[in-house]
């Protein structure tokens, strides 16, 4: 039968008698009014995009005919490799694809099959390129907009590629998501043994020299997390120390060597917690499943540093402070393009600062805080002795906080902009001994650089012979410079408590904000579980 431009086919349900309207605007496509096209249109109701899909190529099948045995085998090898990606399998498990493919018995459990599958395929390809979750939703902070892939474009290319090829294209390809997934084994593999063995017990630091049944525990923990080599000492020195250091550096410690809370809480951690952090963050290289720049910032917000990667390379680095572990204050995440600095950088105080922070000590001491100037809402300097500040409270007071350039300036020297919604932004800061912590979160949200004149050095010098001296003579005018960027490049605030490297061990840090548990939690209500492998 063949349909012209706008042909009407009606048909009989076992529900009831209902209309389908097949519209094709140029080629004609041929299609016979059968059961299975019957089934497949009704059941494609629900779904515009899979509609479309089979209305545009006149119901022919992708999954059910002899001819898509190939594309069936690849989907179902893919469903059986889910877990390895720590994705909730139940969802398209290959006991379910062969339950369907079995029940197909007539042209019309054939159509309804047929819709199942490839309903399966576009939730299985979503999650594996885009992720499970949707970020905004399960914790606050998370501003990421994952890359939600056109289920229309999904099932054009699926039924245009060679299975096998196809399905293995769909995961992120990048090497931090091939890693993680290698360390996902590993640790599985370990749960699925003897796990790294009794905890350490003690009240106590354990510092070099030390002896007793704590220090055994030490030595047999560090063996069999791969640190240390066999060894019956019983005495905490030497290669033992050394292989401390190494785990400290490995968790975001302080290499010392000695044994305090902190160090003995991260060695004590059992390999399933571990594994949920490493699950975590393949979900969250889902979120980003995106070209991130031949050249970018990136911020990883527990790691406490900034790098720039250029080429897969890092070719900087300095520490960072980010925002406190408060309301209001935490760092969020996201992604945008930075595109100027501010040299001798003005500091428009935030309005929460403002009302929450100083005016209690203007209410105190009108002469209080004398290095920010009071304006009006034009900009016009203000007389502290020509306001009572008592008659203003969070919600009225009328007037900005502002404080000039200066050494001593709360920004410091540089601010690099990256204009945002959530007014955050990478700043030098005055509060030097803050980078010498361990754990540095202390700001109101920006990220303060312990090495400012190096990063601006290193963004300058793709437009600029001497980036130092250019940055200099800007700084030595005193005054407000803004600088652009001719090469704009893109900025990640990211938030990974598992990472790895091109070379050396997965490296795993504190989940400050909570962020992450929250996220292992909504994983598991969607269906993800955590495995043991036996070797």
């Amino acid at each position: 039968m063949v349909i012209g431009m706008v042909n009407r086919i009606k048909f009989l349900a076992s529900a009831g008698a209902f209309v389908v309207s097949v519209m094709v605007a140029t080629v004609p496509v041929e299609a016979q009014v059968t059961p299975f096209n019957q089934a497949l249109a009704q059941a494609a109701q629900k779904d515009k995009e899979i509609a479309a899909f089979y209305k545009a190529r006149g119901y022919k099948p992708i999954w059910t005919s002899n001819a898509d045995k190939q594309r069936r085998k690849a989907f179902l090898k893919a469903s059986e490799q889910a877990d390895l990606h720590g994705l909730p399998s139940g969802a398209y498990s290959p006991e379910r694809i062969k339950k369907l493919l079995k029940s197909a018995r007539d042209g019309a459990e054939r159509g309804r099959v047929e819709f199942e599958l490839s309903r399966m395929f576009l939730d299985y390809a979503q999650d594996i390129q885009s992720g499970i979750l949707v970020p905004r939703r399960v914790v606050e902070g998370v501003e990421r907009r994952t890359p939600r892939r056109d289920e229309l474009d999904l099932l054009n290319a699926l039924s245009k590629s060679s299975p096998n090829a196809f399905f293995k294209s769909l995961a992120p390809s990048t090497p931090e998501y091939a890693r993680l997934m290698e360390e996902k084994l590993r640790l599985e593999k370990i749960i699925g043994g003897r796990g790294w063995g009794p905890k350490v017990k003690t009240n106590r630091k354990i510092e070099p020299g030390a002896q007793g049944p704590s220090v055994v525990a030490v030595r047999n923990r560090l063996i069999a997390k791969g640190y240390l080599k066999r060894t019956a000492s019983q005495t905490y020195e030497g290669e033992m120390v050394v292989a401390m250091k190494l785990f400290q550096q490995d968790h975001g410690l302080s290499p010392d060597g000695v044994i305090g809370k902190g160090t003995l809480a991260e060695l004590n951690r059992e390999p399933e917690y571990r594994l949920q952090q490493v699950i975590v963050a393949m979900e969250r290289e889902r979120w980003m499943n995106f070209e991130r720049g031949k050249r970018h910032v990136v911020v990883n917000i527990p790691d406490y540093h900034a790098r720039i990667i250029d080429g897969g390379k890092e070719v900087f680095k300095t520490r960072s402070v980010v925002g406190a572990n408060k309301k209001d204050h935490r760092t969020p995440e996201f992604s945008d393009t930075m595109n100027h600095m501010i040299i001798n950088p003005s500091w428009n105080v935030p309005r929460s600062i403002a009302t929450k922070e100083y005016l209690p000590m203007l209410q105190e001491d009108p002469n209080a805080v004398r290095h920010l100037d009071l304006l009006d809402t034009n900009g016009n300097k203000i007389s502290r002795a020509s306001v009572d500040f008592t008659e203003f409270d969070e919600e009225t007071f009328p007037f900005r906080l502002k404080e000039s350039p200066s050494r001593g300036n709360a920004l410091g020297i540089v601010k690099f902009m990256f204009p945002n919604k959530y007014n955050i932004y990478l700043h030098d800061t005055p509060a030097k001994p803050l980078f010498s912590r361990q754990a540095r979160a202390f700001s109101h949200g920006c990220i303060r650089l312990r090495d400012p004149r190096d990063f601006a050095y290193a963004l300058l010098s793709k437009q600029s012979n001497n980036p130092e001296a250019f940055f200099q003579s800007k700084l030595a005018t005193g005054e407000e410079t803004r600088v652009d960027l001719r090469q704009s490049l893109p900025i990640h605030l990211i938030y990974r408590t598992a990472f790895t490297q091109a070379k050396g061990r997965t490296q795993y840090r504190a989940d400050i904000y909570g962020r992450d548990a929250a996220i292992f939690k909504a994983l598991l209500n969607a269906g993800v579980v955590l495995r043991a492998v036996q070797s």
